[in-house]
C-alpha cells in the first residue's frame, strides 16, 4: 500500500498518520483542539532502532564497533526510522499498521512494525523490531511534542520517578542515579513500575502517558511544547543497557495516551 496520509477517527477524536514522514503521528485533535505541535519535524515520531543520543554515534556489538551519522553533534540521536518512508500495511477507521525495513546506515537487517490504535479517549501505540538474520541491540521509543498551550492554558507535568539519571555536560547519563531535580528537564527518569506521567492543561484536558516500560525522557526546555518519551532503555542504552533483538525474540513495546476533559 502507499505511504499517503492516513486519517483515523473515533467519536470527535481524529489522528493524522504520516507514513511518508518517518511514520509519525502528524496531529491529534480532541474535540477539534490540536494536542500536538505542528510541523514536519514534530507531531509524534517513533524512535527506533535507538532512543535519544548515542555517545559520539558509536556502539559496540561484540567485538564490532559501529558508527552512526552524527545528526546531533557530537552524538547520533533518535534512530534512523524517523528519517525514512514507512509502508502502510493495514488501515481501518481507527487503526493503522505501518512497517519499516531497517536500512543503512543501520548495519543490521530488520523490520519495524508500528500499530496506532485510536479510541475516543485514548491512543495506543505498539511497536516491535524483529530480525530473521543476525541478532543486534536495539531500542524502541516515542517522541511526542505536546503543545504547551491549549487555548491559553499552559501544560503542567506530574510524575513520581524512582530516580533521575544524572546528566553529564555531554547531555548523556553519567551512570549515577539521583533524586529528581527541578525542571525544566531534558532528562531520563526511571519508573520501575511502568511509565506514568500526567500532562494537565488546567481547565481543558488531562492526558496520561503510560507504558509498561520503565524509562521516560521528559523534555520541556522549549516554550512551544513539552515532550514525554517512553522508551525501552536510557539514552546511550545501546552501549550501557542493550536489549537484543534475535530471530526467536523480537523487541516489543507499547505506550498509551489517555485523556479526559476538565
Amino acid at each position: 500500500m502507499s505511504n499517503k496520509t492516513i486519517t483515523l477517527s473515533a467519536g470527535d477524536t481524529e489522528a493524522t498518520v504520516l507514513p511518508g514522514n518517518g511514520g509519525r503521528i502528524g496531529g491529534l485533535r480532541v474535540g477539534g483542539v490540536e494536542l500536538l505541535r505542528q510541523g514536519e519535524r514534530y507531531g509524534c515520531f517513533p524512535m527506533v532502532p535507538w532512543c535519544g543520543r548515542i555517545r559520539e554515534g558509536r556502539f559496540r556489538d561484540g567485538a564490532t564497533v559501529h558508527q552512526m551519522p552524527l545528526n546531533s553533534p557530537p552524538h547520533a540521536i533518535h534512530g534512523t526510522a524517523r528519517d525514512g518512508a514507512w509502508r502502510t500495511a493495514r488501515v481501518a477507521d481507527a487503526e493503522a499498521v505501518l512497517t519499516y525495513d531497517l536500512v543503512e546506515p543501520w548495519p543490521y537487517p530488520g523490520r519495524v512494525t508500528h500499530q496506532i490504535a485510536l479510541a475516543e479517549d485514548s491512543l495506543t501505540l505498539t511497536m516491535s523490531v524483529e530480525t530473521y538474520e543476525s541478532s543486534f541491540p536495539a531500542q524502541i521509543g516515542w517522541h511526542p511534542w505536546f503543545n504547551r498551550s491549549l487555548d491559553g492554558s499552559d501544560a503542567t507535568l506530574a510524575f513520581d520517578p524512582a530516580w533521575q539519571e544524572e546528566r553529564g555536560d555531554d547531555h548523556l547519563p553519567t551512570g549515577k542515579r539521583i533524586d529528581r531535580t527541578p525542571g525544566p528537564w531534558d532528562d531520563c527518569f526511571g519508573m520501575p513500575g511502568g511509565v506514568d506521567v500526567t500532562v494537565t492543561w488546567p481547565g481543558r484536558l488531562e492526558l496520561k502517558v503510560t507504558s509498561p516500560e520503565e524509562w521516560v525522557v521528559v523534555y520541556d526546555e522549549q516554550d512551544a511544547a513539552v515532550c514525554v518519551e517512553p522508551q525501552t532503555g536510557p539514552p546511550n542504552g545501546l552501549n550501557t543497557l542493550p536489549r537484543m533483538v534475535t530471530p526467536l525474540e523480537p523487541l516489543e513495546a507499547t505506550a498509551t495516551w489517555s485523556w479526559r476533559r476538565l
